[in-house]
């Protein structure tokens, strides 16, 4: 679950809550604290947060996308995800 889909159920409830059960309410706000609790991120030692944050001022991209890419490539390199097949013969204009 989403924190937009989260998020659109919580506005639903609150659109109907005369006809919403207690039981149903409880639910969706449990969802939305377990979504909010968990938001935070992973706590990380001061070294690799101080080392992501100069990466990722470096690169222009935010902390999390850049968290996203390495996380992404560790999974590729050790095969827990396939490798990203890339058509070397389609033209591109030298961006990513």
């Amino acid at each position: 679950m989403t924190r937009l889909s989260v998020a659109e159920e919580l506005e639903s409830g609150a659109d109907r809550i005369a006809d919403m059960s207690r039981a149903d309410l409880q639910i969706i706000l449990r969802r939305a604290a377990l979504m909010l609790r968990n938001i935070t991120g992973v706590p990380l030692e001061p070294a690799t947060e101080d080392a992501l944050n100069s990466i990722a001022a470096e690169m222009e991209i935010g902390k999390s996308d850049l968290i996203r890419i390495v996380l992404r490539e560790w999974l590729e390199t050790n095969a827990y995800l396939p490798v990203r097949v890339i058509d070397e013969e389609s033209e591109t204009d030298g961006s990513a």
